[in-house]
């Protein structure tokens, strides 16, 4: 995406050497979008790589107009967003809420933060004050997590390009080029603000088009119950083969404070990736029950179910129907049926501007909100939370009716 990658401090080699960074090897980022996108195969360790990179870019930019970063801060914010996303488990964000109930993958992130800087004698401790936006210069956090960061600059550029959808380009290098400091803030000059609307525009198509395409959710959400009725299972004292890692998040409901207090989760999770969960599918798909093995086949074999979605939540008669239509043709419970049709919501908030706003600032040195001052797109069009519903059902259930 970029060309060479320079690795400029031994200690971010080793950083990158270590066995929690080697892991995002094995983690794709955009979980199973490769089965629309077939290009989609990059991984959490490709993305962390480019962040980088492009976080060292924009210190050299700020460095330049005059931004006083000292070499430890810059390399402080430079582990700070190579470990940015270093807490992902299998698939990314498609089983985070599943494997581990409530624990978001930044807090796994802050975890293996904390133990690497007690492997490396505390020489993280300011890119981990960097990552939580303790550090008395605010605008090094912005650079990691912001509205407009050098981690979104990257994985709106590196999603598009393995995905092929061109909607997603932004120009990441002129508004690298384009940033600046100001009280603390970043900030955007003005003559940027073109590259800010389509960097915007960019986010919000992107998601529509590829990260909640609707077949992507469907398959998500088809893994997503294969994993939880295989917990299901575990529950009840069924033995389902699969690796030990996997295993220990299928037979124990964990909280954020096992994580930080029991050192057995972290070092189950540091041996989880994508690898045990499609082992196990091929193993589950033979499984004795029927609703497991129906959605492991469905998965491997590409089988996907139908997915409808609609502005409104979906009426409790339709999935009523569609939960006795699917128990009477493939000879089901009407418990077992559930699993097979479900329902969901997401939504696209490409700018929240109550979040947080992207600051620009003109040549007189004045600092606006850029919804204030962007004359092709309204704050309303910016801002515009869209919620869509859906429901996913086995297409066998059409061909029945």
């Amino acid at each position: 995406v970029y060309g060479f990658i320079t690795i400029p401090h031994e200690l971010i080699f080793d950083i990158i050497e270590h066995p929690y960074f080697q892991r995002l090897r094995r983690i794709k980022q955009l979980g199973l979008s490769d089965y629309i996108y077939p290009g989609a195969l990059h991984t959490r360790f490709h993305h962390a790589l480019g962040a980088f990179h492009l976080m060292r870019k924009a210190i050299a930019v700020l460095k330049v107009k005059g931004v006083e970063i000292s070499a430890e801060e810059e390399l402080g914010a430079s582990i700070a967003i190579l470990l940015h996303d270093i807490g992902h488990g299998p698939f990314s964000h498609t089983l985070e809420k599943t494997l581990i109930k409530g624990v978001h993958h930044e807090h796994i992130s802050k975890i293996y933060l904390q133990k690497l800087n007690r492997e490396f004698n505390n020489k993280l401790s300011l890119a981990i004050k960097i990552f939580e936006g303790s550090y008395h210069k605010k605008f090094l956090h912005s650079l990691v997590s912001s509205q407009l960061d050098v981690d979104r600059l990257d994985y709106l550029t590196r999603d598009s390009f393995f995905t092929g959808v061109n909607e997603g380009i932004i120009s990441y290098d002129r508004i690298i080029e384009m940033m600046n400091v100001k009280n603390d803030e970043l900030v955007i000059e003005q003559k940027g603000i073109y590259s800010i609307e389509k960097f915007i525009i960019s986010r919000r198509l992107m998601y529509w088009q590829v990260y909640l395409h609707k077949t992507v959710l469907c398959v998500e959400w088809m893994l997503v119950k294969a994993i939880e009725r295989a917990k299901a299972l575990t529950a009840t004292g069924v033995e389902l083969s699969c690796s030990e890692a996997l295993h220990f998040f299928l037979k124990n409901q964990l909280t954020l404070s096992d994580f930080e207090t029991n050192d057995t989760a972290i070092q189950h999770f540091s041996n989880l990736d994508d690898i045990d969960v499609f082992a196990a599918l091929k193993t589950w798909k033979t499984t004795s029950d029927h609703v497991l093995s129906f959605l492991c086949n469905a998965i491997l074999n590409r089988h996907l179910f139908k997915i409808e979605m609609y502005n409104e939540a979906v009426l409790p008669q339709k999935l009523t129907a569609l939960k006795q239509s699917a128990a009477a043709h493939f000879n089901l419970s009407e418990e077992e049926a559930s699993w097979l049709v479900f329902q969901g919501s997401t939504y696209n908030h490409a700018y929240n501007a109550k979040h947080a706003t992207i600051k620009v600032i003109d040549q007189k040195g004045t600092v606006q909100n850029a919804e204030n001052i962007s004359e092709h797109l309204e704050a309303t069009v910016l801002s515009e939370k869209v919620v869509k519903h859906f429901v996913c059902y086995p297409k066998e259930l059409l061909q029945a009716s």
